[in-house]
Parts: C-alpha cells; sequence; structure tokens
C-alpha cells in the first residue's frame, strides 16, 4: 500500500465555446494545492485489532479497536503491531471517545499504514534457521555457521571476528540440525553476551548517576526493553544485543536512572541527559530500526 497518493484535479468553470472561450482558473502548484484529509485521500481499508471490543468509520477506514477504562487524566490513542488501542478515563462517554478519535482519524490513519507496512518489511526480513543465515549483532552482521567437525566441541559456539564483512558464530551442530536446535543454540549463546555487556556497562555508569543497582535479569519481552525497581533491580532486554553498544548504553543509563527518578518527568530526562548528552537520537533508533522478528 502506498504511504502517500497524489490527486490530480482538472477545475471547469462552465463550457467553453470558440467564438467566447471561457477564462480559465489560475493554475494551483505545489503548497497552494488544497490538502485532502488523509481519511478520504485512502482508499477504503480496513484494520481490525485481535482483541477488539469496538469498531469506528474514519472516513473510508473502517476500524475495529481493543477499548478500556483505566486510571488516568485523558483518552489515550496507541497503534503497535495489533492495531489500534484506546484507553480513557472512566468518567468520559462513549460518544466522547468517538469525537476525539475522528478528530484524530488522519492521524490515525497515518499511523496504521505505516505499521503495516513496517511489519510487512518484518516478515521478509524473518530469519530463516539454517545455516549461512546472517543477523546482527551489536550492530554488525553476524553470519552463523554450522560445523560438526572433531575440531568443535558439540553443541558448544565459538565466535569469530572479522576484520571486514560479517563475523562468523561457529556452532558445533550438523549441517542437517533442525531449525530450533539453530535457534537455540544461536540465543543461548547471545543471551551469555548480552548479560556480560549488560553488567559492565551497568558498572560503567552507576557510578556517573550516582546510583547502585543490586541485580541485572534479562528480559524476553517483545515491546519493553528494560525496567527498573526501586529496589536495585535491573531488568534488560536481551535482545538489545543486536544493537550497537551506544543504544545499549542508552536503555542502561534510561534504567539506572529509574533508580533516582521513578517517572517520565522533566526531571527524569535532566537525569538521562546529564550522562548522555545525545540519548534523544540514540532513543530514536530502537524506534526507527526494528529488529529481525524471530520464529
Amino acid at each position: 500500500m502506498s504511504r502517500f497518493l497524489q490527486l490530480v484535479l482538472d477545475i471547469f468553470d462552465g463550457v467553453a465555446t470558440p467564438a467566447q472561450p471561457q477564462p480559465q482558473p489560475p493554475a494551483l502548484h505545489g503548497p497552494h494545492l488544497p490538502s485532502e484529509p488523509l481519511g478520504q485521500v485512502l482508499p477504503k481499508a480496513h484494520y481490525a485489532h485481535p482483541r477488539a471490543t469496538r469498531r469506528i468509520q474514519l472516513g473510508s477506514t473502517d476500524v475495529a479497536y481493543a477499548f478500556r477504562r483505566g486510571k488516568r487524566r485523558t483518552i489515550g490513542m496507541a497503534i503497535g503491531p495489533d492495531g489500534l488501542e484506546v484507553s480513557a478515563p472512566r468518567w468520559v462517554t462513549l460518544g466522547e471517545v468517538e469525537s476525539a478519535l475522528h478528530e484524530k482519524a488522519d492521524w490515525i490513519a497515518r499511523k496504521l499504514v505505516e505499521m503495516q507496512e513496517r511489519q510487512q518489511q518484518l516478515g521478509a526480513s524473518r530469519i530463516v534457521w539454517a545455516d549461512g543465515v546472517v543477523l546482527p549483532y551489536l550492530g554488525d552482521p553476524l553470519q552463523v555457521v554450522l560445523d560438526s567437525s572433531r575440531m568443535l566441541k558439540k553443541n558448544s559456539a565459538q565466535f569469530e571476528p572479522a576484520t571486514s564483512g560479517a563475523h562468523a558464530l561457529r556452532l558445533g551442530l550438523p549441517l542437517n540440525a533442525e531449525p530450533q536446535q539453530i535457534r537455540d543454540a544461536v540465543q543461548a549463546w547471545l543471551m551469555r553476551q548480552a548479560k556480560a555487556l549488560f553488567v559492565e556497562r551497568l558498572n560503567h555508569y552507576a557510578p556517573q548517576l550516582g546510583v547502585q543497582w543490586q541485580r541485572v535479569s534479562l528480559s524476553s519481552a517483545a515491546t519493553r526493553w528494560g525496567s527498573a525497581s526501586a529496589n536495585g533491580a535491573i531488568r534488560l532486554n536481551w535482545r538489545l544485543v543486536h544493537h550497537k553498544r551506544d543504544v545499549i548504553d542508552y536503555v542502561v543509563a534510561h534504567e539506572l536512572s529509574h533508580l533516582r527518578v521513578m517517572d517520565h518527568s522533566p526531571r527524569f530526562w535532566d537525569t538521562v541527559q546529564s550522562v548522555m548528552p545525545d540519548y534523544a537520537q540514540r532513543r530514536r533508533v530502537l524506534k526507527d530500526e526494528p529488529l529481525p522478528p524471530w520464529s
């Protein structure tokens, strides 16, 4: 589905005759062309959240969305891989919720299209677990090589850095190993590397922030990169190890900053910025550069 559609409008003012040609209206160029609401420009589309409880027609876009009420002050809208999710305070009427959705119809339509395109891209980049598969490791390509020779212990993993091109991860598995075996071996190795790197970076940033972490554990959350508890417990998503070190450092500094400020207030972001002035740029990578899905 194309993200942007261009409309060409022919404007006529009556019917011209050879004897009395009608004056032509001034041509419309570039930014002077009247804008069309995105909900009207897009072709008819249907989006359904798997946990949808309500439905609404936004221009030409039919949206079935997940709706819930909670302890909040405003109406919230979020678009993820499953579609549109809406949350609202208990005192807000359904009519007010729908009015807010109509007000944001262009934004919702645009984000649903973008998310659909993003999911299609991720599907195309899905990892196929076989000899020679390449996946990112600390921002660089890592090629998996199956090796059942006597030089490599069975079920072991050996990292071979490259001066140019892709690094290699040699696994002690036969060439006919099942995809699940390959995936499990690669994941186990990546998790070990992630844990060691996280400990190193936590120890690097904790003194700078004046905090002390107590323990770190690995997370496999689908949409969350990390969390921190007031007791000093840190959880970090092991798949961060796919990203470059500066991105990993941002998440580490983010969670450690929560040991000083347990919210996302301006004071919290000032705390992050105190050790990482360019944190916004690093944070953006997490949104703009999605990782290949595992299967």
